[in-house]
């Protein structure tokens, strides 16, 4: 018997039941060794794989799972979901992350288009850039190496725990900001600097020295120094949106007879969660002299 060979009404073999699911032969064996579909009966002889006629619909889910350009991974976890509401629900998770994505690609491609025809000027007339004068803070700060996609949750959780912190040393002076000290994007990790102000200089420094090597905390004094900066909304934050504010802000500077005189920034002045997409929330700003 060969392996294209039918063994019985319910047991298939590897090219039948691969004609009748929609899956080539070599899909299955993938599929195997990552144990998403398994043979129902391999040969110990002849090593042929042998499928049930019930595997059909799990495999056809699989086919058109992997239509929607879906990692074998999470289509793991949909099949292997307890329940069909439960599938249906991390489906539905998935394409939501997918149409996020593509609604921000489609918003840089016309970022681009404005970059590459020469519209660059008109991309920043939205933008009011001013300046403010900051005096010296003490700041307890997180640093660390992070790609864009994992910017937002570091920033959340970053911010989250030097403002707890902050509680022990006197309170929050002005509001927290994140330094880039180098290129942050999908192929650049920085590092960046989450930074929350603090009254009392002694008991931040004490904390830092319990905290030890802890998510990397540290205390530091930022000497006063005047910023130019643009206000953006939440909605203005997402990446690329934001590239715009900061090329504003970068084009400014130069047309007001200013230079730069360290990294850029974002500083988080209202409520994040409680804030509307229309809302402002940051400062986008560069030290200048």
């Amino acid at each position: 018997m060969t392996e294209d060979e039918a063994v019985d009404d319910d047991l298939l073999t590897i090219g039948a039941f691969a004609a009748r699911a929609r899956l080539s032969a070599k899909a299955l064996r993938l599929y195997d060794r990552l144990g998403l579909l398994t043979p129902a009966h391999i040969d110990e002889v002849s090593g042929y794989r042998y499928y049930r006629v019930g595997q059909i619909e799990r495999a056809r889910t699989v086919a058109l799972l992997r239509q929607l350009d879906m990692p074998l991974a999470r289509v793991a976890e949909i099949v292997e979901a307890p329940d069909g509401s439960e599938a249906a629900d991390r489906l539905a998770a998935y394409w939501a992350d997918v149409e996020a994505r593509v609604a921000g690609q489609r918003t840089l491609a016309e970022y681009l288009r404005g970059r590459l025809s020469g519209r660059k000027s008109g991309m920043y007339e939205n933008f009011v850039v001013e300046t403010v004068d900051v005096p010296e803070q003490v700041l307890l700060t997180e640093t660390r190496h992070v790609l864009a996609g994992e910017l937002p949750a570091w920033i959340g959780a970053s911010l989250g725990r030097l403002m707890e912190a902050a509680k022990e040393c006197g309170g929050i002076t002005a509001a927290p900001f994140v330094v880039y000290h180098a290129e942050v994007s999908m192929e650049s990790d920085g590092p960046a600097e989450s930074c929350v102000p603090v009254a009392d200089g002694a008991a931040a420094r004490a904390w830092a020295e319990r905290q030890g090597r802890t998510h990397g905390a540290t205390v530091r004094v930022e000497p006063a120094r005047r910023l130019a900066y643009t206000r953006i909304s939440k909605a203005q934050v997402a990446h690329p949106q934001i590239l715009a504010a900061f090329e504003a802000v970068e084009q400014w500077i130069p047309e007001q007879g200013l230079s730069q005189a360290g990294p850029c920034r974002e500083v988080y002045f209202a409520d994040w969660d409680a804030a509307g997409a229309g809302d402002p929330v940051c400062d986008v700003a560069f030290p200048v002299r």
